[in-house]
């Protein structure tokens, strides 16, 4: 099989002040991105992901149209150097950005999306009743064995599959703490609450995947030009008329990240690039499959070293 290299896009988490500055200083297609966004939203995309503190950017609202926006200037750059992914894939929220890469959504329609989604997700559960844990040691099998086990303290789910022994569940706060009391008794070397606004990614998010129905209705999607896999099945979109429908379910169901990553290792992918703030999927993969190369572009150093890496791949 030849080898292939697939693209990949980070999610809510990846966020920090000062993300795509540098590219985006040297690059105009970059900050032509930036400047894009902010006119789209009638906000300074630029001042907010150059300038803003973290609490400004915790904010899911515009944690969710930072990054986008910032993973889509990174890979206008590497376009402009002559790179072409072979398939791609996001996590949570940067399966949007897979889907720009794709051609499948305009930039413009899925800034404005993912700044509803943000909101969306947020007023979906009151504040406080809803958190996440990320849970270190246990695999996919003994997690939701435990979970079971979480009766009469509200819902808990597993809302991320990451790689192989770090999965992250999702409810109502009561019962995620429970259930973390219960992992670490069953032997999870770690399980720790992580500072999120809501318990995104299960059920009870089911509302804000309805309303973002509707904003969906108003979307133009068309053929993907490279394929992209979904968060919700690990599987290849099949057609353009799936994508929708994936995009409602993925906001309430568990995100199937290192299924995912798996397939395109099946389907040849033996190098993945990170496109977009931080490094957390390239560790994620590299605990998937330590045989496959892995790279983040996000500043000019890591664009420079990975335009380099690529070139003698093909060489």
């Amino acid at each position: 099989m030849l080898s292939k290299i697939a693209c990949i896009f980070p999610g809510q988490g990846a966020q920090y002040s000062g993300m795509g500055k540098e590219i985006a200083e040297n690059y105009e297609v970059a900050m032509s991105i930036f400047e894009k966004a902010g006119q789209i939203l009638g906000i300074d995309m630029k001042k907010l992901c150059f300038e803003s503190d973290e609490d400004e950017l915790k904010k899911t609202e515009n944690t969710q149209p930072s990054i986008l926006t910032t993973s889509i200037a990174v890979l206008e750059v590497l376009k402009l150097r002559g790179f072409r992914p072979d398939m791609t894939a996001g996590l949570s929220l940067g399966e949007y950005s897979a889907l720009v890469a794709s051609n499948a959504i305009k930039f413009e329609d899925a800034v404005a999306l993912v700044r509803k989604r943000g909101k969306y997700m947020q007023e979906a559960v009151p504040p406080g009743e809803g958190t996440m844990a990320a849970i270190m040691g246990l695999g996919k099998d003994a997690v939701d064995h435990c979970l079971k086990m979480v009766n009469g303290y509200g819902i808990v789910e597993a809302a991320n599959y990451n790689c192989p022994g770090q999965i992250v569940i999702a409810g109502h706060t009561r019962a995620v703490e429970k259930a973390c009391q219960i992992l670490k008794e069953n032997g999870a070397k770690r399980a720790i609450m992580l500072p999120v606004s809501a318990p995104f990614h299960s059920s009870l998010l089911k509302g804000a995947g309805e309303k973002l129905s509707k904003e969906l209705e108003k979307v133009e999607v068309t053929e993907m030009k490279i394929p992209v896999v979904s968060n919700v099945h690990a599987q290849s979109i099949k057609d353009k008329y799936e994508i929708k429908q994936l995009l409602i379910d993925q906001v309430s169901n568990s995100v199937l990240w290192e299924d995912s990553v798996r397939n395109m290792i099946g389907q040849g992918a033996d190098c993945f690039i990170e496109v977009g703030p931080g490094k957390s999927l390239s560790g994620f993969i590299k605990k998937i499959d330590k045989d496959v190369s892995v790279y983040n572009v996000e500043d000019i150093d890591s664009l420079e070293k990975t335009i380099e890496a690529i070139r003698e791949r093909v060489a």
